[in-house]
């Protein structure tokens, strides 16, 4: 399997949210998958997001030593200029994203990483620029 870039809406919802469906099940378990098998990426920007706006130092900490196991995937300097070029493309469609959005969109690009998400803005990006989504399996 090719290793998958894992954004915060995943990460979200394994380490905070309670709402467990069968369907939210579904991705926690494969987001599982993907870490013991070593395939789960996780890029810098990605781990600040998930760590922000926790206020309970308990929480942030045990959610900090929780992603603790995975290394940041290094961000080189073309996933940046790929990540405006990705932001200036999508903006000339009409299509409005995040910073962070198009830098996970540009080191999956880059690297041939899929992305795991459940932000359905991904979507619309996909249109304009070369993105593979990862799905449940």
């Amino acid at each position: 399997m090719k290793p998958v870039l894992v954004d915060t809406s995943i990460w979200s919802l394994a380490f905070r949210k309670k709402d467990r469906t069968i369907e939210n099940q579904q991705v926690i378990d494969y987001l599982a998958k993907l870490v013991l098998d070593l395939d789960a990426v996780l890029i810098g920007p990605v781990r600040q997001e998930i760590l922000s706006g926790i206020s309970d130092k308990r929480k942030f900490n045990e959610l900090k030593e929780g992603l603790s196991i995975l290394e940041d995937f290094p961000i080189k300097t073309e996933d940046y200029e790929r990540a405006a070029e990705f932001y200036n493309n999508c903006r000339k469609h009409g299509v409005q994203g995040s910073q962070i959005d198009y830098l996970i969109c540009a080191v999956a690009a880059n690297n041939k990483f899929s992305i795991f998400t459940l932000d359905n803005d991904f979507i619309n990006y996909r249109k304009h620029i070369r993105i593979d989504l990862e799905k449940v399996k």
